[in-house]
């Protein structure tokens, strides 16, 4: 796990050394660069020493110094397409690198080399001969990658702060971003929070030209159903047999390490199968367990996570976050945060990072299952919201939306009341839009109230209308799984499990993006994920004896946070300003209604809070309201 930077045309190691600086926190065990004055190409290295913690330094050159690599990641194949290649003739200079392996893949394989990696990585390749470099992410964009064409040079990072420190980069910011972000809570790829800055899209690669300075972006895969219809009931015996195995492969691989390792354990079922497949390749007690739990009950699974810790023997860690504890780190991971993000489960997240790194360099999570497997509520209100859109008339609608308005204010986790609101919101809209309205701080229709110059929701939305336009899915169900995979899965829980482990120097890896594991889902009939009600139906089956029967059958909670009753603490800035053309005005007025309980703006409030506290980085935090 590192920090990657450069750029082909203007600057000098003086930038790159800039840019390295602002990534070391993603890799504060060692520096690299280099410089090729010929075609004005340079390349900066900040590393996280995991494997081959001697022989790893970067960047990485073959044989004849010709090709070289920077990198950001792990390749969890690394060791069989290792083999492959010297096979083939190609001399390691390592030991165990992983790195290594892209330099001659390269060689071997050309743009072919990424259909060939499992595992999570943003590189750069220099290919001096050609005089082209050649950048590639992940399938599903565990590591990030930005980029920018200027009229000066074409300069790419792990991060925009690092981007931001070369002087061609415009660093205003994008008012067309800001809406995104409200719209969806986070900004989805391509686009970010810079006018004339890209992300590279997960499971895409990019090749430029340094003598003609021409640039070629498209994608090496895509995530997309395709069920094999012939899996019937009479399988299920082979298919529970064949995930297990799956589940024990994409464990070990992600096992290796020299440096200290542990699991994220929440008391849910996608930790629980991460733990479960790792106490099957570590001895017994020697396996760390860490967890975040809330003092306000609803939220709190410290209990459960506790219980299966016990169970399995594990050494376990845990902390809790209340109001005091988060309100203190506010500031720091705001200010520390690469571009803006409405997810508030990042406090917690950055808190369960930061007590890990105490302990270990490595931790496992169970971030994908959600996803792959059909975990989250919206997909159980699929079937209702599509009898309800074809039943209901648009007037009585609107009654429903203005009684549920009227409900009162609840703040515990999913209380009924939240749920009500929220479906009926998506349904006011058609159905390509439900999935990311339903999680809008935001909803369109609301636009023109906060913003001087609002997008329409074919322009809000153009990602998530273009996925399910092009989706080869009948049901809604396929569509959604896509949507969230695709979509939701890059932008916000990769988003934001990356920046706060690299925040701390952490490596944090997903055990169900493993290449195998990810393709047995996308063959999996929809009814294996959903049935009857109940939701990852093929892996609670899998996990039929291997963890407790509770854990099985406890109900779906996820990385809640009581943000609602949190900002009821929160004294309305008094320094806040206008960004990105948002209307100060109308967040005030809503900011006193969430306070006086008359409408719950928990996902609105933060968002903006955010966005706010980012954009003025030396600006202090809200102070506590009076309780």
């Amino acid at each position: 796990m590192c920090g990657i930077a450069g750029f082909a045309g203007a600057g000098s190691a003086a930038e790159i050394a800039l840019m390295c600086d602002a990534l070391q926190h993603r890799g504060p065990d060692g520096r690299g660069w280099h410089v090729d004055s010929r075609v004005r190409v340079v390349l900066g290295h900040q590393r996280l020493a995991i494997l081959d913690v001697e022989g790893g330094q970067q960047p990485m050159w073959n044989e004849d110094n010709t090709v070289a690599v920077i990198f950001n990641g792990e390749i969890y194949n690394a060791r069989d397409l290792r083999e492959h290649l010297v096979a083939r003739g190609h001399r390691f200079r390592s030991d165990h690198s992983d790195t290594e392996v892209l330099v001659h893949g390269y060689e071997e394989w050309g743009r072919g080399l990424t259909p060939r990696l499992n595992g999570m990585f943003a590189f750069a390749i220099y290919d001096s001969v050609a005089a082209k470099l050649f950048l590639a992410r992940d399938r599903f964009g565990e590591k990030p990658l930005y980029y920018a064409t200027t009229a000066a040079a074409f300069v790419f990072a792990s991060e925009l702060s690092a981007l931001r420190q070369h002087p061609s980069i415009d660093a205003t910011i994008d008012r067309r971003a800001v809406q995104k972000l409200f719209a969806y809570g986070y900004i989805p790829a391509p686009t970010t929070i810079l006018t004339g800055v890209r992300k590279l899209q997960a499971g895409w690669a990019l090749e430029y030209n340094c003598r003609t300075r021409a640039i070629n972006t498209e994608p090496y895969w895509r995530f997309r159903l395709e069920p094999d219809d012939s899996l019937d009931d009479a399988s299920e015996r082979r298919l529970v047999d064949e995930l297990r195995a799956l589940l024990y492969s994409a464990v070990g691989r992600r096992l290796e390490s020299d440096v200290p390792l542990g699991v994220f354990l929440s008391g849910g079922l996608d930790s629980a199968s991460v733990l479960a497949f790792a106490c099957q390749h570590l001895p017994a007690g020697n396996v760390s367990t860490f967890t975040v739990g809330f003092s306000e009950r609803s939220y709190d699974e410290s209990t459960a996570a506790a219980g299966l810790a016990a169970v399995f023997n594990t050494r376990h860690h845990a902390t809790t976050l209340d109001l005091e504890a988060a309100y203190g780190l506010i500031p720091e991971v705001i200010r520390r945060l690469d571009e803006p993000l409405g997810d508030p489960s990042l406090m917690p997240t950055f808190l369960l990072c930061r007590f890990a790194r105490r302990s270990v360099t490595v931790a496992l999570s169970g971030d994908g299952g959600d996803e792959l497997f059909a975990g989250y509520d919206p997909f159980l209100a699929l079937a209702p919201a599509k009898t309800y859109s074809q039943l209901v008339p648009s007037a009585v609608h609107r009654l429903l939306r203005r009684f549920a308005a009227s409900l009162p204010q609840r703040s515990e986790y999913m209380s009924w009341d939240f749920r009500i609101r929220r479906a009926l919101t998506g349904l006011s809209y058609r159905p390509e839009l439900w999935n990311p309205v339903w999680l809008s701080p935001i909803e369109p229709q609301m636009m023109r109230e906060f913003f001087e110059d609002p997008l329409t929701p074919e322009e809000l939305y153009e990602e998530a209308i273009e996925l399910w336009a092009g989706s080869d899915q009948r049901d809604l169900l396929g569509r959604a799984l896509e949507y969230y995979t695709t979509i939701y899965l890059q932008n916000d829980i990769l988003t934001k499990v990356d920046r706060a482990s690299m925040m701390v120097s952490l490596e944090s890896r997903a055990i169900f993006l493993d290449n195998e594991l990810v393709d047995f889902c996308r063959r999996l009939p929809n009814r294996w994920k959903l049935r009857n009600g109940v939701r990852k139906y093929l892996l609670r089956r899998a996990l039929e004896g291997l963890v407790p029967h509770e854990v099985l059958h406890r109900k779906k909670q996820g990385f809640g946070v009581p943000i609602a009753a949190w900002l009821r603490r929160i004294a309305f800035p008094g320094d806040a300003s206008a960004v990105g053309g948002l209307n100060h005005e109308a967040v005030r007025r809503s900011w006193q209604q969430h306070h006086g309980q008359e409408t719950d703006q928990r996902m609105l409030l933060w968002t903006w809070l955010v966005l706010q506290m980012w954009s003025r980085p030396t600006s202090a935090a809200p102070a506590l309201a009076a309780s």
